[in-house]
């Protein structure tokens, strides 16, 4: 198998099958019929399911994949990747914004040396203000937390050669977060500019709210900085309130009738234990995750998989879970 594309499929039934047909075409010109697609429904709540399976029913080289709850776009990467065959996997967006036709300049680039090429987008249409800067602020943050190659940066539509997909899937806590995956792996990563494709059919899944928690997952999973800066605000903490001790102590052996000063005292100490709550709010967070990673959380749980190419396609009803997960053991 050369290729396998996984798409990561929510709220898609408008639009995957127009996406699954560019494929198909782009496969056609550059004559190359050894591929397959892998869908992956993330428990969309629209007809998404019933459009994959019929999707499958029509060629053999489709597999489907039906999650049993959403876990978000990256997890559910995770569980296409599980049944990747390809030499070269590819991941897509599944609202027709990724601009299939680029794929063989991933593939040219990747024939540069490179393990690993993402599309750089250039001009985002129809992206809100507040869209933008979130994607502006998790490739600034993301490149701090984990140190990332400058002027690198993993997107939704990128190429991988399989070894780094297999060493990806080998992660096995339920926070997976793609672009630390990938350069935990390799830092021999390229990008290619291109421009992204306008939305035809709905509005983006990620809601300000989603994007949080996905730097959350960055933050805890793959860097200690958030915590080395608590660190360091401590140190300059302690340090500023022992030198304004010091003037407190001098200014008053130089002036004995100097009033005490409850407002400014009152400040000193709101700000402390704003620091110190947002600091041990911080541990809390790392501690938590750690819990949930002890007790084994899926990543994901596969309620079915339907591989296409018999009519109907062959649906194996098999529940299966991330490797994650106790039962697997």
């Amino acid at each position: 198998m050369e290729y396998s594309f996984v798409i990561p499929c929510y709220r898609s039934e408008n639009s995957i099958r127009s996406v699954v047909e560019e494929i198909d075409r782009e496969m056609s010109k550059g004559n190359v019929s050894d591929y397959e697609i892998i869908m992956v429904n993330d428990c969309s709540p629209d007809g998404t399911w019933r459009v994959l399976k019929e999707l499958a029913a029509e060629d053999e080289r489709r597999v489907c994949v039906d999650l049993a709850k959403n876990v978000g776009q990256h997890a559910a990467l995770m569980a296409g990747f599980g049944q990747s065959r390809g030499d070269y996997v590819v991941t897509s967006d599944d609202d027709l914004q990724t601009p299939i036709d680029c794929v063989w300049a991933l593939r040219e680039k990747l024939d540069e040396g490179y393990d690993v090429v993402t599309s750089h987008y250039v001009a985002r249409e129809g992206f809100s203000l507040g869209r933008k800067i979130g994607s502006f602020m998790n490739r600034i943050v993301g490149r701090w937390l984990i140190d990332s190659p400058k002027d690198t940066v993993v997107s939704a539509f990128m190429m991988a050669r399989k070894f780094v997909i297999d060493e990806i899937v080998r992660y096995e806590n339920p926070y997976p977060y793609l672009s630390g995956l990938v350069f935990r792996t390799t830092h021999n990563v390229g990008n290619v500019e291109m421009k992204q494709n306008r939305r035809p059919y709905g509005r983006s899944g990620y809601t300000f709210g989603k994007l949080l928690a996905l730097w959350m997952n960055g933050f805890t999973a793959f860097s200690l900085k958030p915590l080395r800066i608590a660190d360091v605000v401590g140190a300059v903490t302690a340090l500023l309130g022992f030198i304004l001790g010091l003037v407190i102590i001098i200014h008053k052996l130089v002036n004995p009738a100097v009033a005490a000063g409850w407002t400014s005292l009152m400040s000193v100490n709101l700000i402390l234990s704003g620091f110190m709550m947002l600091m041990l709010g911080l541990i809390g967070e790392y501690i938590g995750r750690i819990y949930i990673c002890i007790n084994r959380t899926p990543q994901y749980v596969i309620r079915s998989i339907v591989r296409g190419g018999c009519g109907e396609g062959k649906s194996d009803e098999r529940a299966e879970v991330s490797p994650s997960d106790p039962t697997e053991k």
